[in-house]
Formats: structure tokens, C-alpha cells, sequence
């Protein structure tokens, strides 16, 4: 793009002054006249054959001349200096003015009036800030004007500031601007189609597809009803769905709504018919959960099966919460136990996040992990029958669960459980992770941060030759 800029920049058309049309015709004139003269003296002279010999001699020296000068005095630019060779292993300097090859990434969007050239003139704006144009996208605006978005690749001295002043004066208005990433650089066409396989292969992808999709957001899966049985404020949305600036509302093809909020940034009418067509996607394929499984060995030598549960588990959940003691629930869900039922149908569905089941040879369900989507935070949790406590079971879930939360590309997970309880702690504090502890009239939050988790998972990625989904 900044090439481009540049060529279209060259090619426009000089001025030509009337001066300069005069002399060039009197100097043809001149040159017919010499050339006649010529001519008559070779005709009728006696020493015609000489004189054209002496005349290609004078030519030649003319134009050896000619050459010579024009290397000499050249109008093209000088060359730049050579730089200086460093010592061995060093660095080549960069030429002053020269934007250095590897420079930052931005995201930036900025709006711009609906007329011819107004793109042209922010792109020529941004080459010669010495900005390089990655991809371009346009959202039109039903009220006028269009809202460009670009991955921009800006030398490393260019600072943000300087780059939205040079937008402003080329015309763009509204400009927001965030640094960007290597995953950036796909294309969006690529990068829609992958997010529509994973919400295919699985409904609990359809929050964090939508979070990908529309950036940083704050997405909310609201039931249509309480867990009491009464409608559900917000839980209701049109078939078509809402736009309102920085918030959009979805309905949830599960039942209830989605509301997806972006206050730095409105939504354009572009975003809200791309996440209305993942809705759709997840509405025509129904209920879907991948049904990977992997059979573990305990210490003991018994053998547990590990895999994704859903609504299907329902029942089976239920008689697990009748063998678990007073303490073991009262501990997992800090409320009434006789409570603990209501919250079930909420855990196991997909929408709000994933859950993992541990069962025995004989297909008894001994243990939950449950990762839910709270807003921009992701909680994690565990409940394991009073009988296979302290068999390993819990660590193994919540190892996979945070292997799901690097992969759903959460920034720290938290669990919520009771001072007392040594069990949980122990397995938090054996995950290798960085810990926060709050505690509060006895109530305990352990927060974990990812950021060492995501660039372990993304060193294995790399030496991993086929993608393969966790879950």
C-alpha cells in the first residue's frame, strides 16, 4: 500500500509554461536552418566527403562529452552513505529516515466521510508517516460515511499519538487505535470461516467465537427465566436482534439472550450481521458437544473415564449430588444445600461454559470441573463424591480445565470456596501458576494467571504437526 501511494503521488501531471513552448520552437527552427545550411555547403562545395567526416567526428566527441557531464552532474539524488561495518554479530545501522523493517503492529479504526478520495487521502497520509498497510476492511454506516479498520505495521519511533494526529489531518475522525499481534495478519475471511468451525463443532464455542470476532468485549448469556421459574430481566431479545451503539442483543438459539457490550467502541452494521450469522449457525445445528474421552489410571490402579458433559447429565449429576455429603456441597456451592439441585441445569449447559465429567468403568459419575464465562472473568470449579476425594481426580480436572481456559484465551481463572477447604487449595497451588488469595468473612478467592500457561501452550503448539481441539 505505501508503494502504491507513492506511485499514484508520482504520476500526477506537471505544469507546462507557455516560456517553455517558445523556446522550443525556436530552437526547432534553429536546427531546421543549421541543417539546410549544412546540406547546400556538402552539395556544392569542393570538399564535401571531408566535411561529413569532420561533422560525425564532432558528433562523437559531443555526445562521449555529453555522457561525461551527465555522470558528473547528475540531478538524481545522491547515494546514501554505506554504513560502516560494525564488529562481528552486530546489528547493521538503520539509514536515517529509512522506517526500519520490523516495526510495530496496530489496530486501528477510524471513520471517514463517504466521497471520493477520502480513503486515498488517509492512505497517502499514513505512507508518508512511513506506515505500511497489512489488511483493510470498510464498514459503510447507514447515516453516511465509513469506518475504515486497518493492520498497520509503523516504524518502531512512530508513536501512537503521531500516528492518530496524521489520521486526523488526513480526515479521520473518531480514531481509536491498540497494539495488535502476529495472529492478526489473518485475513479476516480466513479467520470468520475458522470461527464458524469451532461454533460447528461445538455450542460452547458460540461466547468466545462472538468475543474473537468483535474483539475486546463483554459478552452475557442471560436465561429466559430465574433459576425460581420467573422471566429473566433482559433474558428476552427479537429473532432479528438489537443494535444499539456499544451494545448489541442476540437471541440465545438455547433460550434467553445474549448481550454483547463494547463501551471504547461502537458496533458497526457490518459486526452485528457477522455475529447475527454465527447465532444462526449455532441455532441450525441444535445442541452439540464434542464427545472426545480419555480413560486415566489412579494411583490405586483404578481406571476413570474423563469427557465433556452437557444437559444429557443431568440425571446422572443429580444422583451424584445424593451420595455427596452435607459438607462436600455446602463447601462447592457456599449456600443452602438444599439448593444445590436448582444450580445444576445453569452448570451443565454449554452456553455458559464448559464441563468436564469424570465416570467410573461402570459409567458411575464421581466427579464435576466446571469452567463458566463471567463476563470478562472465567471461574473454575470442582466437585468430587466424598469417596474419590484425594485420588488425584480433582488436579486432573483442573488441569484440563485450564488447558481450556489458555485455549478459550482467558488472561486468569478464580475459584471461590471456603478457607477451610485444604483440598482445593492443594490442587490451585499444584497447577505451577502464579496465585492471588482474598479472603473475606471466611470465604476464599484464588485467582490464577495464565500468562505462563499461555506461553507453555503456545510452545507446544508449535512443535504440535496437527491442531488438534482440546475438547
Amino acid at each position: 500500500m505505501t508503494d502504491r501511494s507513492h506511485a499514484s503521488a508520482a504520476q500526477r501531471p506537471h505544469r507546462h509554461h507557455w516560456r517553455r513552448d517558445l523556446v522550443e520552437l525556436a530552437a526547432l527552427f534553429c536546427a531546421v536552418a543549421v541543417a539546410d545550411g549544412i546540406a547546400n555547403l556538402v552539395a556544392h562545395g569542393p570538399s564535401g566527403p571531408l566535411l561529413l567526416v569532420a561533422s560525425a567526428v564532432a558528433l562523437l566527441v559531443t555526445a562521449g562529452f555529453h555522457t561525461w557531464w551527465a555522470r558528473r552532474h547528475s540531478h538524481a539524488p545522491p547515494p546514501g552513505p554505506t554504513a560502516p561495518a560494525g564488529p562481528p554479530g552486530t546489528a547493521p545501522q538503520e539509514e536515517p529516515g529509512v522506517a526500519p523493517a520490523a516495526g510495530a503492529l496496530w489496530r486501528m479504526r477510524t471513520t471517514v466521510r463517504d466521497e471520493p478520495g477520502s480513503l486515498a487521502s488517509l492512505c497517502t497520509a499514513l505512507a508518508r508517516a512511513g506506515v505500511d498497510i497489512l489488511t483493510l476492511q470498510t464498514h459503510p454506516l447507514p447515516e453516511g460515511g465509513t469506518v475504515d479498520e486497518f493492520l498497520l505495521r509503523s516504524p518502531a519511533h512512530l508513536a501512537p499519538a503521531d500516528l492518530t494526529r496524521a489520521v486526523s489531518r488526513a480526515g479521520g475522525r473518531g480514531t481509536w487505535i491498540e497494539r495488535a499481534d502476529a495472529h492478526d495478519l489473518v485475513d479476516t475471511p480466513t479467520r470468520v470461516l475458522g470461527l464458524a468451525t469451532r461454533t460447528a463443532l461445538d455450542a460452547a464455542e458460540l461466547p468466545l467465537a462472538l468475543r474473537q470476532l468483535l474483539g475486546r468485549c463483554t459478552i452475557q448469556s442471560i436465561p429466559a427465566t430465574t433459576l425460581s421459574g420467573r422471566p429473566n430481566a433482559g433474558g428476552d431479545a427479537p429473532v432479528e436482534g438489537v443494535l444499539e451503539a456499544t451494545v448489541m442483543r442476540l437471541r440465545d438459539p438455547s433460550g434467553g439472550a445474549i448481550t454483547v457490550e463494547r463501551p471504547y467502541l461502537p458496533f458497526t452494521p457490518t459486526e452485528f450481521a457477522r455475529a447475527r450469522a454465527l447465532v444462526e449457525l449455532d441455532a441450525r445445528l441444535g445442541p452439540r458437544v464434542p464427545r472426545s474421552r480419555d480413560v486415566l489410571t489412579l494411583p490405586e490402579g483404578n481406571e476413570i473415564t474423563v469427557r465433556r458433559a452437557d444437559g444429557s447429565d443431568l440425571a446422572a449429576a443429580r444422583a451424584m449430588h445424593e451420595r455427596c455429603s452435607d459438607r462436600t456441597l455446602s463447601l462447592r456451592y457456599h449456600g443452602p444445600v438444599a439448593d444445590a439441585d436448582r444450580y445444576l441445569g445453569h452448570l451443565l449447559s454449554p452456553r455458559f461454559g464448559r464441563t468436564l465429567a469424570a465416570t467410573t468403568a461402570s459409567g458411575r459419575l464421581v466427579a464435576l470441573g466446571h469452567l463458566l464465562w463471567d463476563g470478562d472473568e472465567t471461574e473454575i470449579a470442582l466437585l468430587i463424591e466424598d469417596e474419590w476425594q484425594r485420588r488425584g481426580i480433582g488436579s486432573e480436572l483442573l488441569r484440563r480445565l485450564l488447558a481450556m481456559a489458555v485455549e478459550a484465551g482467558g488472561d486468569s481463572v478464580y475459584a471461590v470456596t471456603q478457607a477451610s477447604n485444604t483440598g482445593m487449595v492443594a490442587a490451585m497451588r499444584g497447577l505451577g501458576l502464579p496465585l492471588d488469595y482474598q479472603i473475606e468473612e471466611g470465604t476464599l478467592v484464588i485467582t490464577a494467571r495464565l500468562e505462563p500457561a499461555k506461553a507453555v501452550r503456545r510452545a507446544e503448539s508449535g512443535l504440535r504437526q496437527e491442531n488438534k481441539p482440546v475438547w
